[in-house]
């Protein structure tokens, strides 16, 4: 049998493409087929591909605050679960694999001939508008899990190629949609099965030996790039805190802190000093901790890389259990997926300027600007939720200006075309543009964040998940910060200024104004 130990450099970029390749078609199956205006349209979901042990090999140019986390859902359900030909895991719970409730992940194994166990995975992750809880859309104000929505351990949705009726249909009994929440599922179904034959297809070709050695040199070659840049970074202890504005239950602001201490080529991330787990919806994960410390090393390699589970090989995350980026169940965290990793990664980018001055920006918006919405149609007298995420402005940076009305970060998904979501809810967008001059000035001026007005045509249950609205985006070496974000609710009788989270009902002919924070700037104004 031919050895594989020596890595051929064009044959290690040419299986990275074809490995990439395979996650980007299992997206576009995905968004071609799915049913919800917030996975088509916005493409919240993300892919991957997984080795026999569940470490990430390759994904999409998907979301990051899915991609770090996502190997954690996988090794959950290999852990869980009894895996045979044809199955397919689903999980959503938080604190067995998963983000937050509305993030719901199918994996599926794939089995090649010859051998007994798994060869590799497969994975998908998308944003569903509604999974049950208190309020449509699944993001509330809430103080414990129980409150988000239906908690979905890992479990078989589908057993030997054929769907478990009984698993889907008690799910969608527990969601106000299930017509789309089936159509979403049918549709994440359909994105594995092509990633499942697309790796038969290539180990047919080229063998399994073959397949699965590339995977490994992929991953090592990810550490070697990662531990390369880290070498660049001088040794020290760096460290950096900011605050989220509140947790939605009180107005106390929670602190973020970290220390990032570089020795040669690793690095050791520690979250100690930051504030204990909150009563509110913004506590996050271990597996959000990660994918934010990931995502930010990321972003200090100069030049293209494989996003891939070698990338994190040389970090060393402490995230204190019971604390806000780290917490204990049965916390509420549907707000720490979205917003606690914006704050995460805000601080680690601060702490790193102070190691590297020269290759890290000023904060962007630092917040999702996450809305939720939810009553019944009018038109149809059918029951609808909504979600979406607004954009905001993008930090300046050592060279150039900061992007305007873009979605930064963490987040990577696209805006909802006006046309789309007038057509599927009953409301009216009264107005959607840049919100002029909120960018922090500098040599280099912070991006413009964005105004988004909604009125509704009817009565709407509505919940917004925000920040930066006390805590403003900073900016650097004499940048000013960016303009905080404000959100309003406009009555027949009265504008009234809202906090960062709420939860409200509103009547027939309200509107709701969504102003997102701009970014900071760079340098002292010239």
């Amino acid at each position: 049998m031919k050895s594989y130990d020596e890595i051929d450099p064009i044959e290690l970029e040419i299986f990275k493409s074809i490995f990439i390749s395979i996650a980007e078609e299992m997206g576009v199956a995905l968004c071609r087929a799915s049913f919800s205006p917030n996975i088509k349209e916005r493409k919240d979901y993300s892919c991957g591909l997984f080795d026999h042990k569940g470490d990430t090999v390759a994904m999409g140019d998907h979301l990051p605050v899915h991609l770090g986390a996502m190997p954690l859902s996988v090794r959950s359900a290999i852990e869980n679960v009894e895996l045979h030909p044809g199955d397919t895991v689903m999980l959503n719970d938080p604190y067995r694999g998963g983000t937050h409730l509305p993030d719901i992940t199918l994996v599926s194994p794939v089995y090649v001939p010859g051998h007994e166990q798994p060869a590799y995975y497969v994975a998908n992750r998308a944003h569903h508008s509604d999974v049950g809880g208190i309020s449509p859309g699944s993001m509330p104000l809430a103080t414990e899990l129980f409150q988000e929505g239906v908690i979905i351990p890992p479990v078989k949705l589908v057993r030997r190629g054929e769907i478990d009726r009984d698993i889907l249909s008690f799910v969608l009994a527990n969601v106000r949609t299930p017509e789309e929440r089936e159509g979403d599922l049918t549709a994440q179904l359909a994105a594995n099965r092509i990633g499942h034959k697309r790796l038969l297809e290539i180990t047919e070709k080229y063998g399994y030996q073959k397949i699965s050695a590339y995977m490994r040199h992929l991953l090592d070659y990810s550490e070697r790039i990662m531990r390369s840049a880290i070498k660049g970074i001088p040794d020290g202890v760096y460290s950096f805190s900011d605050y989220m504005d509140d947790d939605g239950i009180s107005r106390r602001p929670i602190r973020i802190q970290v220390s990032v201490r570089i020795k040669g080529h690793s690095a050791e991330v520690d979250f100690s000093g930051s504030d204990p787990q909150t009563e509110g919806s913004i506590n996050a994960n271990y597996a959000i901790t990660l994918s934010a410390t990931m995502y930010v090393f990321r972003c200090i390699i100069s030049g293209d890389v494989p996003y891939n589970s070698g990338l994190i090989r040389p970090i060393l995350v402490i995230a204190p259990l019971g604390s806000i980026v780290n917490a204990r169940p049965p916390a509420a965290v549907a707000g720490g997926n979205v917003e606690t990793s914006q704050r995460i990664t805000d601080v680690l980018l601060g702490a790193l300027f102070r190691a590297i001055p020269d290759r890290v920006p000023a904060a962007s918006s630092g917040t999702m600007n996450n809305i939720t919405f939810g009553g019944r149609d009018p038109r149809t007298e059918k029951s609808f939720a909504y979600y979406e995420t607004i954009g905001g402005g993008m930090g300046a940076s050592p060279t150039s200006h900061g992007i305007s009305g873009i979605h930064t970060h963490m987040t990577n998904t696209r805006n909802t075309p006006i046309e789309a979501l007038e057509h599927y809810l009953p409301l009216r967008v009264r107005s959607y543009c840049l919100r002029k001059l909120s960018g922090g000035k500098g040599r280099y001026a912070g991006g413009d964040g964005i105004i988004r007005e909604y009125e509704f045509m009817s009565p709407t249950d509505i919940n917004i998940l925000s920040e930066r609205r006390r805590f403003p985006p900073y900016g650097l070496r004499g940048g000013m910060p960016g303009k905080p974000g404000k959100n309003t609710l406009i009555t027949s009788s009265e504008n009234r200024l809202l906090g960062s989270k709420v939860s409200l009902r509103a009547t027939k002919g309200d509107a709701i104004v969504v102003e997102t924070p701009g970014a900071g700037g760079y340098g002292g104004a010239e």
